[in-house]
């Protein structure tokens, strides 16, 4: 199994980088997994807590148990993969089913943070975007998608969001083998990432 960590900041276009390196591979031979989905179960506290908590800290990320998936797949077995709810800022009781593959796509703005997590990776790719560009994605997205409102989104940016990108997540650029510029679809990057990943298959 060939493992690709892919990080960088809040709102840097990764998914649309993971899905043009999903469609550049064989259907059926590649397989995802969102660190978002590892966020720690907060059941404890009230929603009103819950949203509070800074979940762009490497602390919120319960990286154990992508740790322990992620050696299972290894091994051949299947996991069941958290759920996670943006609305409830909490895991569900529900898992989905991820089958071992040829290739396994781990996403997340903080995967590039932990070393046990980092050193599981075959390649290492960060995607980097002008930080005008990522506050704007975010604010569309947490407004209209995570009933978040504006002015709540714009605190969050100020008090969690842009210290923990400066201070953790920019840091972990560091260890990448590649940095994808992502301000515009990159035909060069994705072709150069297929060719990494057909050869390090063979």
């Amino acid at each position: 199994m060939l493992i690709i960590g892919i990080a960088g900041g809040t709102g840097c276009g990764k998914t649309t980088v993971v899905n043009q390196i999903v469609n550049e591979l064989p259907k059926g031979e590649v397989g995802v997994i969102s660190q978002d989905s590892y966020y720690n179960d907060l059941s404890h506290l009230s929603l009103a807590e819950r949203r509070k908590t800074n979940f762009d800290h490497p602390q919120s990320i319960d990286f154990e148990l992508l740790e322990s998936h992620l050696t299972a797949l290894k091994a051949g077995n299947a996991i069941a993969q958290p759920v996670y709810s943006f609305l409830e800022c909490n895991r569900t009781d529900q898992t989905v089913p991820i089958l071992p593959s040829k290739v396994m796509i781990v996403e997340g703005i903080l995967i590039l943070t932990n070393p046990k997590i980092r050193d599981m990776f075959d390649i290492k790719i960060f995607v980097h975007a002008d930080s005008d560009e990522r506050l704007i994605r975010r604010l569309k997205r947490d407004v209209n998608e995570r009933g978040w409102n504006l002015n709540e989104t714009l605190e969050k940016y100020q008090s969690n969001i842009k210290p923990m990108h400066e201070q953790f997540i920019e840091p972990s650029k560091e260890y990448a083998d590649m940095i994808i510029p992502n301000n515009k679809y990159n035909t060069v990057a994705v072709a150069m990432m297929r060719s990494v990943i057909d050869q390090k298959l063979r």
